[in-house]
């Protein structure tokens, strides 16, 4: 398998082709993934909760995302590697280009960071630094107690149109991957549309270029409260690498996420 590129997911999205991701933590798992044919993976700092069991994404530190981010390059040599960077990390732009460098030694291909249009000059700057970005829009999990919980945004037509024009700025600061969390089918289709750059949805519908799940919930080994979209791809697989490739089947094929996996 040949390294996994950005302009290779471009293509995929103008040919109208869908993509499969996952997150990943540890080496194992990163060399299965890759294994069974996934080509992009982010390590992201919700292994606060699956990983270090605490209840949100806050407590992880970048130092936590390089050990990860280390772990999971050994394991997938050739995958295009997104690795979150954590709350406040990025909170200047010196903080940003200092944490950005860290995880981008550590193997990582790209840096993830939440937020809008408040992170354009962000975006640009690290952009022009080398360090490619991947925006993310919607429920962003470092916001959870700004938002009074974990929630569907965009809903109403101003909060629609406050993420659209939050996308649209992302991209024209340079952003090259967008991921949007927990919006509604028909913003997120506004949102892909809108953009030339893929979008990658966690729980808005199977209208987006790409799909990611935390790997957990994709084997079903959450505890406590399962997100709507989440789907456990093991129970019908019967086997870890069988239930890979039936989820890179049935995102490439538009079957998953369903209507039932997604809001409206």
């Amino acid at each position: 398998m040949k390294p996994t590129t950005i302009s290779q997911l471009r293509r995929l999205k103008e040919a109208g082709k869908k993509f499969a991701t996952i997150t990943a933590y540890d080496f194992s798992f990163a060399k299965l993934f890759e294994e069974e044919g996934i080509g992009v993976m982010l390590v992201g700092d919700s292994l606060g909760m699956t990983v270090q069991g605490h209840d949100s994404t806050l407590p992880v530190t970048v130092d936590d995302i390089v050990y990860h981010t280390r772990a999971v390059r050994r394991g997938a040599p050739r995958c295009l590697l997104l690795a979150d960077l954590p709350f406040m990390a990025y909170a200047t732009p010196e903080q940003a280009f200092e944490n950005s460098a860290a995880v981008m030694r550590a193997g990582a291909n790209m840096v993830k960071i939440e937020g809008g249009r408040w992170l354009a000059d962000t975006v640009r700057m690290l952009t022009e630094r080398a360090v490619p970005v991947c925006g993310h829009l919607g429920l962003t999990p470092q916001s959870v107690n700004i938002f009074g919980g974990y929630k569907v945004q965009g809903r109403d037509d101003a909060a629609a149109q406050t993420l659209l024009d939050d996308a649209l700025a992302l991209e024209a600061a340079g952003a090259q991957l967008l991921v949007l969390e927990c919006v509604p089918v028909a913003l997120a289709q506004r949102i892909t549309d809108a953009l030339a750059i893929p979008v990658i949805g966690i729980g808005a519908g199977n209208v987006t270029d790409g799909q990611i799940l935390v790997m957990h919930d994709a084997f079903g080994i959450t505890g406590g409260h399962i997100p709507k979209f989440a789907k456990n791809f093991l129970t019908a697989a019967g086997d870890m690498r069988a239930a890979v490739r039936q989820y890179i089947a049935e995102v490439e094929s538009g079957a998953y996420p369903g209507a039932e996996h997604s809001f409206h």
